[in-house]
């Protein structure tokens, strides 16, 4: 197995995060996409579990929920029987820190309550004051509220 030296590996995050896509990385640096993709899928491994580590014991005042819509492979409209389970729309359910512009919180998956509750029980665990949160309104957060009431977070549509 070969392994990219650590400048290559350097510029082909630069190159990903600054917006190319794996292929015009693949074009610019001369690597095969598939060793950009296990590359990526390595740093944003290890850039989860640092998240994790770090983002403990938080006192946040105002933190604002949002989530954003993707595709996995193809869009929802598209997805057939035979299509795995993953393909189709996917949404990123994230919590900010309203005034830091910190993520304090995500998931990533359909939308469903069960996702939203994982995001709300995530970010409980992670916040150690009673921050006043803000959301766009979003219909399963409210199931996610009244499960977290108990834990001492209230949630403010705008």
């Amino acid at each position: 197995m070969n392994i990219l030296p650590f400048d290559q590996q350097v510029r082909i995050i630069a190159a990903l995060t600054e917006g190319c896509s794996i292929r015009s990385t693949e074009r610019l640096l001369d690597v095969h996409r598939d060793s950009i993709m296990r590359l990526s899928v390595r740093v944003g491994e290890g850039c989860a579990r640092l998240h994790d580590r770090l983002m403990r014991d938080l006192q946040v005042n105002l933190i604002e929920l949002d989530e954003q819509w993707d595709f996995v492979a193809k869009k929802q409209r598209h997805v057939t029987t035979g299509d795995p389970e993953a393909f189709g729309d996917v949404w990123l359910f994230v919590a900010l820190a309203a005034t830091q512009k910190a993520v304090l919180s995500y998931v990533v998956g359909k939308r469903s309550t069960e996702n939203t509750e994982a995001l709300a029980m995530d970010l409980r665990a992670r916040i150690v004051n009673r921050p006043q949160i803000t959301s766009d309104g979003y219909t399963h957060l409210i199931p996610a509220r009244s499960k977290r009431r108990s834990g001492g977070m209230s949630i403010s549509r705008n």
